[in-house]
């Protein structure tokens, strides 16, 4: 088997004896029965805390979005904190976020008090304009992230509720169902009315182009570079400091000795509790975090699709027991699954394209608070002015020595 020398064969260098095969036949009895304990990822987390701020301004602009004519008045979206966990008033939200939004005052009904109101500001709408060729230039990538999720799954079939609930993960458009399904017929049939709760997306016609995962490309360009073949492997890599029993290294080092199971392959026969299956369930993982935005996924949201992709009921334990292939963050108090290859510290190492739409809006938000700080050091200024001027005024003879030492 072939192993770089960071991954996993720099981990498990002891021999095999008879205890280790006792251990290997008694984990196999029951895969569910291995534990890990649990280890903290400090920068994983950090990853996820980067992301904190931003997010939450999303959701305030999300908000505004989709309101008739895309304004609000103020004080509807101040009651709306709760349902937004927005943790300060709106007003104050504003005044740290400046280029977002600008305030005008408007009539809610007619005859009535004119109030404040919001609307986007003509650097986000440029952003926002800019999203939309985004998505049309990176069209074709996000078809085939939804043929492979379709080809992944059972049947071939998944519900679309499900896929517009996870469109912010995978960068898929707002108009997703609407809009883009019916610009290809030969890829995607829609089954039902979206927003009923029963309409499911499915796929015309496999294309093999497609049935390949990021662990097999790796493998084909491998073997491309060195002239040898590679086989398919996960890399598999612990932080240092990070240690699992002696008993654990002796089963993963068999376990990754099984043959890949692709994600896209038929899965129907095997047993749920089989290694075969567990080799599945992985490289399915694998796939979906290597085919999100940020390459992590919350585990609730993966747990929504159960069915389609014949998760088990336990399925998030295979984030712990596979810990050099997954990490699983408990930042902010939502498990999420993170793959531990796609970074190097606490950034993304190759980045989706798709994330030029989000780095447009971080970097309004760096102008606007840059604006802010600007603002603040002059109004510090001006009152430290303000100061002097009246510390003068109230002692004439600091004045005179200042005017004779200038002279």
């Amino acid at each position: 088997m072939f192993f770089q020398s960071h991954t996993i064969c720099s981990c498990f260098n002891a021999s095999r004896n008879s205890i280790g095969i006792r251990v290997w036949y008694q984990f196999t009895a029951s895969i569910s029965s291995l534990k890990v304990v649990w280890r903290k990822d400090q920068k994983l987390d950090q990853a996820i805390q980067n992301d904190k701020s931003w997010r939450q301004c999303a959701k305030v602009v999300k908000e505004v979005l989709n309101e008739p004519g895309q304004v609000i008045p103020l004080r509807y979206l101040e009651k709306r904190r709760e349902r937004l966990r927005l943790p300060i008033k709106i007003q104050t939200f504003l005044s740290r976020n400046p280029g977002l939004f600008d305030v005008y005052y408007d009539r809610i009904k007619p005859k009535t008090e004119p109030v404040k109101f919001l609307r986007f500001s003509d650097r986000l709408q440029r952003v926002l304009d800019e999203e939309e060729r985004i998505y049309l230039e990176n069209e074709p990538l996000i078809v085939a992230k939804l043929c492979k999720l379709l080809m992944m799954a059972k049947n071939n079939v998944v519900n679309a509720e499900k896929l517009v609930h996870v469109k912010r993960e995978f960068g898929f458009p707002n108009d997703l169902m609407v809009n883009l399904i019916p610009k290809y017929p030969e890829h995607f049939k829609l089954i039902g009315s979206p927003g009923e709760g029963n309409s499911f997306l499915e796929l015309v016609s496999w294309n093999p182009i497609f049935a390949k995962s990021v662990i097999e490309q790796r493998a084909d360009e491998e073997s491309e570079l060195t002239g040898i073949k590679i086989r398919p492997s996960f890399n598999w890599k612990l932080p240092k400091g990070f240690l699992i029993r002696k008993e654990m290294r002796e089963w993963i080092r068999d376990w990754m000795e099984l043959p890949y199971i692709s994600p896209y392959d038929d899965a129907s026969n095997f047993d749920q509790a089989s290694q075969e299956m567990e080799k599945r369930t992985v490289g399915v993982f694998h796939e979906l975090l290597s085919l999100s935005l940020y390459k992590r996924i919350p585990v609730p949201i993966l747990g929504k699709f159960t069915e389609e992709y014949r998760f088990s009921n336990a399925f998030s334990s295979v984030f712990t027991r596979h810990s050099g292939i997954f990490y699983m963050s408990l930042k902010g108090g939502i498990k999420t699954a993170m793959l531990r290859e796609a970074y190097k510290g606490d950034e993304l190492i190759d980045r989706d394209p798709l994330l030029e739409i989000n780095d447009n809006f971080i970097e309004l938000l760096a102008e606007g608070h840059e604006q802010r700080e600007e603002q603040l050091k002059l109004q510090k200024e001006a009152v430290q002015n303000d100061m002097e001027m009246v510390a003068m005024r109230n002692n004439p003879e600091l004045t005179e020595s200042e005017e004779l030492y200038s002279s």
